[in-house]
């Protein structure tokens, strides 16, 4: 078997919380075409004279309520799974975030110094999208193809129905599930409508009809709504909570065009008015804390919650380096270190 490295990757963050830092950021994310899938001219001219000269600073201050003095939560718990990883897999690990720092060039450099034949690239996302699974495979590829011209590359698909992370996720948020809820909501990070057209390989079925992503269908694989009902669904089985127990929505829109529905933000308002008063959360999408968490979730969405009559709203952690996620994770890699499989 040849030497394998793994890579794992996630989203990123800025450097810091200073405004160029997150103007940096935000700059080269929302430059990604599997972000903002818009011709590079009109994309290149939505984000430099519309976003980047007004939402860095509010930017900012979100992250300075979230941030630690190790830095960025999402970087600080991804940095210490990759550390978990490297002392359970017997293979070379590196980190890499696709945004910013450290970055897939970084990771892969510090793999091949190691001597790897082969890299095994691991996003950390249980649901495929275009803007997270695709941008990491396709920026590994092309980084990857520049370093190391020949080099094996194999990734790993989207785990949202693998029964060792749904084990771990229910895990997970056990504790929180024995204490007394009137509801528990599932937010999901939204996608444009678009997105899941654009990905859907027969080209008719995403969003076709109602119940489009009930049962089965080869659209599946790569449709994000689909995946996200599915780790619902097994959550809720594993907890055997009844359906008017729980419910999902899509939070973080961006933009006039239509996304995902219901949206999370709307949810929460309402929620008091259908006799919600103790509100559960938790983010299925992130497999570590993050803005879109902390913040927007756990602050802004608990303000809104409240001042609308709730009484209290819960925010269930994500995964981060819970005990039993490493212990999937670490099986998950190992199958495909082992292996060889893509």
């Amino acid at each position: 078997m040849s030497k394998t490295g793994v890579l794992l990757v996630n989203l990123g963050s800025p450097d810091s919380t200073s405004v160029p830092d997150v103007r940096r950021y935000l700059r080269e994310f929302l430059m990604d075409g599997c972000v903002l899938d818009t011709p590079w001219l009109q994309r290149f001219l939505v984000v430099n004279l519309f976003i980047l000269p007004f939402r860095p600073a509010k930017t900012a201050e979100a992250y300075r309520k979230i941030w630690t003095t190790e830095g960025s939560p999402l970087v600080v718990s991804s940095r210490h799974l990759s550390e978990a990883m490297r002392q359970r897999l017997p293979c070379p690990v590196a980190l890499a975030m696709r945004y910013q720092n450290p970055s897939i060039e970084q990771g892969l450099r510090e793999l091949l110094a190691q001597g790897v034949e082969r890299v095994f690239v691991a996003p950390l996302y249980p649901q495929y999208a275009l803007s997270s699974t695709a941008t990491v495979n396709d920026r590994a590829r092309e980084v990857l193809t520049a370093l190391a011209p020949g080099m094996e590359l194999q990734t790993l698909p989207p785990f949202f129905d693998h029964p060792l992370y749904l084990d771990a996720l229910a895990k997970s948020a056990e504790p929180y599930l024995k204490k007394d809820f009137d509801h528990l909501l599932f937010s999901f990070h939204g996608l444009p409508e678009r997105h899941l057209r654009k990905t859907d390989p027969t080209g008719c079925h995403c969003l076709a009809k109602p119940d489009c992503c009930a049962g089965s269908h080869p659209a599946h694989a790569t449709c994000y709504r689909a995946q996200a009902f599915k780790v619902v669904s097994a959550f809720a089985k594993r907890h055997q909570l009844p359906p008017e127990k729980y419910s999902i929505a899509f939070q973080s829109r961006l933009g006039r065009d239509p996304w995902l529905k219901p949206y999370t933000d709307l949810e929460l308002v309402t929620f008091p008015n259908r006799g919600v008063r103790k509100l559960l959360v938790m983010c299925p999408a992130f497999v570590a804390d993050c803005l879109e968490t902390l913040e927007e979730i756990g602050l802004r969405g608990r303000e809104s919650f409240l001042e609308a009559g709730g009484k209290e709203l819960t925010l269930i952690p994500c995964l981060n380096e819970h005990p039993a996620w490493l212990d999937a994770l670490e099986k998950i890699l190992l199958t495909h270190v082992n292996t060889g499989a893509d």
